[in-house]
């Protein structure tokens, strides 16, 4: 499965921003999806992820709350909805199927492909 992340961007405290990531390949329901980020200086971090069929969802506690993970298997996207904004939140999005292991743990994941830059000012 090959990913690209879309939809960062430059948004104030308190705004949203909704990222996708489209999937080639047959293949992408049968996965588990997952996003990470990284910021500057610091190690990559999960994020959030969902299920194959989309029934069950987990984040992150810094997330908990404030982002929403969905997919369109029909569309082979899944999507990422981020509100209530944070200066903490800046940083390279990414996202990537599950391959084995737990969803919450990046290791877990195949390759997470080009991110997505998001910046939010205070």
């Amino acid at each position: 499965v090959q990913l690209q992340a879309s939809g960062g961007g430059l948004v104030q405290a308190g705004g949203s921003l909704r990222l996708s990531c489209a999937a080639s390949g047959r293949t992408f329901s049968t996965y588990d999806m997952g996003w990470s980020r990284q910021a500057p200086g610091k190690e990559r971090e999960f994020v959030a992820a969902i299920s194959w069929s989309g029934g069950s969802t987990y984040y992150a506690d810094s997330v908990k709350g404030r982002f929403t993970i969905s997919r369109d298997n029909a569309k082979n996207t899944v999507y990422l909805q981020m509100n209530s904004l944070r200066p903490e939140d800046t940083a390279v999005y990414y996202c990537a199927a599950s391959i084995s292991g737990s969803v919450y743990s990046i290791l877990s994941y195949g390759d997470w492909g080009q991110g997505t830059q998001v910046t939010v000012s205070s």
